[in-house]
């Protein structure tokens, strides 16, 4: 998904003593969902500074580490339209390949129904055409891409720590993103309406396209929303048993966050 400028840890008010579990968004509205009793969550920024923000994050006690968020998909299996949760087996980089926590994963796996087991690969650029999303698909074998979870896996596996992800389909691998959704969102994933409409004047004919990707967006955004409430206080983490309702917390984000459009936001997804 699209990083916003700078790593920022989202602070739990009341509950900072209680979080076991780091996770990982690349924008605003995918940390306030993430964020919850147990949990304390970064907000990704451009990427730059990640690896350093999560390792700051966990110096103190951390049980593990999640991705968590929006991702465009790179399979044609009709298993990955839109909404589907992808809850990662392995994650992909350019260098290398990380297998995630077998123990979380499967809990990942029984807590989400329709939940599809497969690789994720991490990269740092938005995948907007189709082609690319094929070629990349055929070369690394991911179900789904972000631009988060290959540094996520990397910093676990440093620190030895367990390693998950779980990341919602926003644009399913036949869909293209319009220019105008691409160049009206801002880094943290809200919408710059100025621009859109800018965008939409210059390509009239794109209209359709970014109503399509409009609705894709609301219909991931409700199943980002879904997984978090099935998983629970600490994302599923089994060392933390306790299921009680998360209570709802105070988050400290920059900037407002809205639904962003396109997987220009989750790529990173």
């Amino acid at each position: 998904m699209q990083l916003c400028a700078s790593a920022d840890l989202c602070n739990i008010r009341g509950v900072d003593h209680l979080a076991a579990v780091t996770g990982v968004a690349g924008l605003a509205f995918e940390a306030r969902i993430a964020a919850g009793r147990h949990t304390r969550v970064i907000c990704s920024g451009d990427g730059h500074m990640l690896a350093a923000s999560i390792a700051c994050a966990i110096a103190g006690d951390c049980r593990g580490l999640i991705s968590f968020g929006l991702a465009g998909g790179l399979s044609l299996s009709p298993d990955l339209r839109t909404g589907t949760c992808v809850v990662g087996s392995t994650i992909v980089s350019e260098t290398t390949q990380f297998t995630t926590d077998r123990n979380w994963s499967r809990a990942l796996l029984q807590l989400i129904p329709g939940a599809v087991h497969g690789p994720i690969v991490g990269i740092a650029t938005v995948v907007a055409h189709p082609e690319a999303k094929r070629a990349l698909h055929a070369s690394t074998g991911a179900l789904a891409v972000d631009n988060e979870s290959h540094v996520v896996a990397s910093v676990a596996a440093a620190r030895g720590l367990p390693m998950a992800a779980v990341r919602v389909i926003i644009d399913p691998a036949t869909r293209g993103l319009p220019r105008a959704a691409l160049a009206a969102t801002r880094p943290n994933g809200t919408i710059d309406l100025a621009t859109l409409i800018r965008s939409m004047m210059r390509e009239p004919s794109e209209l359709l396209m970014l109503l399509r990707t409009a609705l894709d967006a609301l219909i991931a955004f409700a199943a980002l929303l879904r997984c978090r409430q099935l998983l629970g206080p600490g994302l599923g983490l089994p060392s933390l048993r306790e299921r009680q309702p998360d209570p709802r917390p105070s988050i400290e984000i920059p900037g407002p966050a809205i639904c962003c459009l396109g997987s220009g936001c989750p790529e990173g997804s």
